[in-house]
């Protein structure tokens, strides 16, 4: 690993962290004014809504213009948005830095993976970069709410009170500001060359290429198994009277599993191919959900669980590489973009989707199901062909 790309690395665990932290300390502060759990939803549903509407023109913007630009807007709007609370902590405004922070983490995500992925200079170095990059998101997700939750705590005259959760929104706003820091000296790497004249690229373009809509919709398949594993477990865990610590222990497994498959995969990425990475993920998160509804105690549902977050944690930075080597150079960021689009729309309706089938057919009814979708899926996996479809 370079020295920029541990610092670029660094730089999202910052921005990342802001939002975490962020999707934390205000659906804690709306509840605690009186909110009702709706009201909450919503809140919550805002950190994701951003970046459905957002991610395609960020795409785009980071074509036109490198990396730089749009993490300066990502840093400035993360920045905003936690400043906005620490001045005005009330449920208006907690919306407000929902929208800016998570549209902000959209912005940096795409803008660093667009620059990373130019930067590789072979497929090997491809999964190898996007596998140390995945790892930022896993870390962020432990340093924002941990480093949130005890100054929400701990930083006030009492546990919980304003001034706790004002210092943490101080915190909050300069994590994004470090993030700029880290990344501001990255070497800004050639932008393509525009055709004068030439159409405006359409998004239908990208989705018409068999290889990236395959690519999208294996992406989609692996991404609603995590969804539905992290909505449900805890309703299984209900049925099979665990308490809720147990619960978090086993979706804790879950995430370490994931995070720690991403560091081992730099060390093998010369040994595997995408294709065959993303296969064997297939067949065992379609295993494992057949099996999950026959666990009954908290051993075999945590063994699951480190299985699923082996398969499901393996995929994303495959997922990168092929997507820049089918893909072309000036499009890098729309297709990104779009990736983001489509799997953050997903979050948002399949919660709803799966709550529905739940009370239809039962939780195991629903492990069953998406995990027949994966293993009907798999198909479309060996299919899959890095630079299969890419134009210069």
């Amino acid at each position: 690993m370079t020295a920029e790309l541990l610092r670029l690395i660094l730089a999202q665990v910052c921005l990342h962290a802001a939002m975490t932290g962020t999707r934390l300390a205000a659906p804690l502060l709306a509840l605690q004014q009186g909110y009702s759990a709706a009201a909450v939803g919503v809140l919550l549903a805002l950190f994701a809504l951003t970046q459905v509407f957002l991610a395609l023109p960020a795409g785009r913007f980071a074509d036109r213009h490198g990396l730089r630009r749009p993490l300066l807007i990502a840093v400035a709007s993360a920045t905003s948005g936690a400043a906005l609370c620490a001045a005005f902590p009330i449920f208006p405004v907690l919306c407000v830095a929902a929208l800016l922070t998570g549209g902000a983490t959209g912005i940096a995500v795409i803008a660093l993976q667009r620059h990373v992925g130019r930067a590789a200079k072979n497929p090997t170095q491809l999964k190898q970069v996007f596998s140390w990059l995945a790892i930022a998101p896993a870390a962020a997700n432990f340093v924002g709410p941990f480093a949130t939750g005890l100054l929400i705590d701990h930083a006030g005259q009492t546990p919980g009170d304003q001034a706790g959760y004002r210092i943490a929104f101080v915190l909050l706003l300069l994590l994004p500001l470090a993030c700029w820091f880290l990344a501001r000296s990255a070497k800004e790497l050639p932008l393509s060359p525009v055709t004068a004249g030439a159409a405006r690229p359409r998004a239908w373009d990208l989705v018409a290429q068999p290889m990236f809509r395959r690519l999208l919709f294996v992406n989609w398949m692996q991404s609603a198994s995590w969804d539905v594993h992290t909505f449900v477990l805890p309703l299984l865990g209900h049925e099979r009277g665990l308490s809720a610590s147990v619960i978090g222990s086993i979706l804790g497994a879950f995430a370490i599993a994931a995070a720690l498959v991403r560091v081992v995969l730099p060390a093998i990425a010369s040994r595997v191919s995408e294709r065959n990475v993303i296969t064997a993920s297939n067949v065992v998160t379609a295993l494992v959900f057949a099996a999950y509804p026959f666990m009954a105690g908290p051993i075999g549902m945590g063994l699951c669980s480190v299985m699923l977050g082996v398969a499901l944690g393996a995929v994303q930075p495959m997922v990168m590489s092929m997507l820049h080597q089918i893909t072309p150079h000036a499009r890098h960021g729309e297709a990104l973009g779009l990736r983001l689009m489509t799997l953050n729309a997903s979050s948002v309706a399949m919660p709803m989707l799966f709550g529905a089938a739940g009370a239809l057919i039962g939780v195991a009814g629903v492990f069953w199901i998406v995990g027949g979708v994966v293993a009907l899926g798999t198909p479309a996996v060996r299919k899959l062909e890095a630079g299969g479809a890419r134009r210069e």
